[in-house]
């Protein structure tokens, strides 16, 4: 299966204003952007600091108790990604969710004394199977029906950017792209239509963006800085 081009046409929530917390352990936080938004670097260093619990399934940042969880992103990542018209949308799908389900279940159980901050959610996934053509609107209806954050940081990057991050399309995957190939324009479309499609997937939410442009250390301040103005308006939920 070849993903097909651009459309115009963006998902919203099929629940919009629902904040739902009913199996949850407590509330969190996502941490979601385009590709390239320097997510994973502000992660890895929250990620080392006790007072935070960070939920992702991406390498080195997975918990060492879910070893399942890794061996599936890297079995999808080496071989489905590699190979995109190999297996059924509805294979490729059941691999992600892998990773949905891991997230909710580690919000679910994560410590109470500690600031929850979570990798993207359901959120990016369901936007790239979207705009890519992996559609089960059935299991996006499910995974729209798990506990909503708190609140949602957006950290932005310009298209522009995120190309020249990407190494120019050299380290780009084939979910970060319209086309068999990347290249400028099918690339920066793409995470144009991203951009668009997570902002309107969180539009119940609470979400605050973290302009492009900062350093590693100032959007973690900035990170830091939302999460605990949150807890200090809503003491009960630490």
């Amino acid at each position: 299966m070849t993903p097909p081009g651009p459309r115009a046409t963006v998902p919203g929530p099929s629940r919009p204003g629902a904040r739902v917390h009913g199996g949850a352990a407590r509330p969190f936080t996502v941490l979601l952007g385009p590709d390239y938004a320097g997510k994973s670097s502000v992660l890895r260093r929250l990620a080392d600091d006790p007072s935070w619990t960070v939920v992702s399934y991406d390498r080195g940042l997975l918990d060492t108790g879910s070893p399942l969880v890794g061996r599936v992103r890297d079995e999808f990542l080496a071989e489905a990604l590699c190979d995109p018209g190999r297996y059924s949308p509805d294979l490729v799908l059941s691999l992600l969710q892998v990773a949905v389900v891991h997230l909710r279940d580690r919000v679910a159980t994560a410590p109470r004394d500690t600031h929850v901050l979570v990798d993207s959610y359901y959120f990016k996934i369901l936007a790239k199977c979207h705009l890519l053509g992996l559609r089960n609107e059935a299991l996006f209806s499910w995974w729209r029906g798990f506990p909503q954050p708190e609140r949602v940081l957006f950290l932005d990057v310009t298209p522009d950017l995120a190309w020249r991050r990407s190494g120019h399309g050299a380290d780009a995957n084939s979910l970060e792209h319209y086309g068999e190939r990347p290249t400028a324009q099918t690339f920066q479309s793409f995470q144009t239509d991203l951009r668009r499609t997570l902002l309107t997937e969180v539009s119940h939410l609470d979400v605050t963006t973290i302009e492009p442009g900062h350093t590693i250390e100032e959007t973690v301040r900035a990170v830091e800085a939302a999460t605990v103005e949150r807890v200090n308006r809503n003491p009960q939920h630490v």
